[in-house]
């Protein structure tokens, strides 16, 4: 079941931010009902690399959600949406400002359905402001937020982040802490709640302890020159055969026996030096992690606390000792029997296997969802016909 379980969502977002907060609250046993275009793709869906007509991507995020394909634009279809709010307490859109306004489908045109609704508003800078219309991606909300600025190198400048920080840290875990608390507030007072997450806000937020120190100070963080960027041996080094460790002792128990270890314990003394003197350490280290293969290095850290460890890639990373013994990858099944290996929700309990459901082929639930909310076969018929409703087999 889950301790969500009594929690009925609407999610009408696409792509990343939204589809992966509702894959938080349906691992928890919410009850998820993607609304999605009938002929508008979503790119989640048809991103390579695919299995049938799903990508793997959309077969995990979307997963635990049922769909019904709807065209919003459609005066009908929007009268369903009004018949299933009665029943359904949480909306996730993703829209630009104003689209679901158009559709009647915004915050205000629903609570007068539902005072109850808890609605929340998924995008890039937010409601309100001057780039509130404004296109936007990942790197350029990263651009925006400061956090950027300090990531990466004084000498290449910025660099890419391999997931999208301000899309998951910011736009979708954010969502679900503020969805979960108006549930808590509804639960106290009766009335809904409208969220307004703007991925900009949240991922500034995320100048943790950089930005009050910039704020206080008025002195901004740079690249490669603070203790956790770069500026000490805290870093990456690259062995002999090319791959790489992360080094964070950053504490003096941690940094001793890491020197000692390496058989340069005069090298402590420079570690202590402030951030950004530590250039001819920095570079002692690389071309000592550079004269050796990288299992030479884990067989000598391998019995001794000093915070070093491989960078892993995805493949290496399921298969270590620790994510599997936190279960961390399961397999799952599709409709037809084939086999998937998926991620597993952290917040599920470590000795429990999973029971989900890949997400599902476009509108594979429309019609059960349909009568489930009381739309007799007539009109179901007309949505069909119209083109308004798609329904795939599953």
């Amino acid at each position: 079941m889950g301790p969500l379980s009594q929690l009925r969502i609407l999610d009408f977002s696409t792509l990343l931010p939204g589809p992966y907060a509702t894959m938080i609250l349906a691992d928890m046993g919410a009850d998820v009902i993607r609304v999605e275009s009938p002929t508008r793709p979503d790119l989640l869906r048809v991103s390579p690399p695919m299995l049938d007509e799903r990508s793997f991507a959309h077969l995990s995020i979307n997963r635990n959600k049922r769909s019904i394909a709807l065209n919003l634009k459609s005066a009908k279809a929007q009268g369903i949406i009004h018949k299933l709010i009665q029943s359904y307490d949480v909306v996730v859109e993703q829209f630009r400002p104003g689209v679901m306004a158009r559709l009647g489908l915004d915050y205000e045109a629903l609570k007068t359905i539902n005072p109850q609704l808890i609605y929340c508003s998924i995008t890039g800078y937010g409601q309100t402001g001057p780039n509130k219309d404004k296109a936007g991606h990942d790197i350029n909300y990263l651009a925006l937020s400061g956090l950027a600025s300090y990531s990466g190198k004084a000498n290449t400048g910025p660099v890419l982040s391999g997931t999208q920080i301000a899309d998951l840290a910011g736009g979708s875990h954010h969502a679900v802490m503020a969805i979960l608390a108006a549930v808590i507030k509804r639960q106290q007072d009766g009335v809904g709640s409208y969220i307004d997450i703007s991925m900009l806000d949240c991922a500034f937020a995320m100048n943790g302890m950089f930005g009050a120190a910039a704020l206080g100070t008025g002195e901004d963080p740079q690249l490669g020159a603070e203790i956790l960027n770069g500026g000490i041996f805290y870093d990456y080094y690259v062995t002999s055969d090319g791959q790489h460790l992360s080094v964070g002792g950053l504490e003096p128990q941690f940094a001793q026996r890491f020197f000692t270890l390496i058989e340069h314990p005069q090298w402590l003394a420079q570690c202590m030096a402030p951030a950004g003197q530590q250039e001819k350490l920095k570079q002692d280290l690389a071309d000592l992690f550079a004269s050796r293969p990288l299992q030479h290095w884990l067989d000598l850290f391998a019995d001794t606390d000093v915070c070093v460890e491989p960078v892993l890639s995805v493949h290496q990373a399921a298969q270590h000792p620790q994510l599997k013994a936190r279960n961390m990858v399961y397999n799952n099944k599709t409709e037809d029997g084939q086999l998937i290996s998926q991620i597993r929700s952290p917040l599920s309990p470590v000795d429990e296997t999973p029971s989900a459901k890949v997400g599902s082929r476009l509108g594979q639930d429309s019609i059960d969802i349909l009568k489930q909310a009381g739309v007799d076969d007539s009109e179901i018929s007309v949505l069909l016909a119209d083109g308004d409703l798609l329904q795939q087999a599953k």
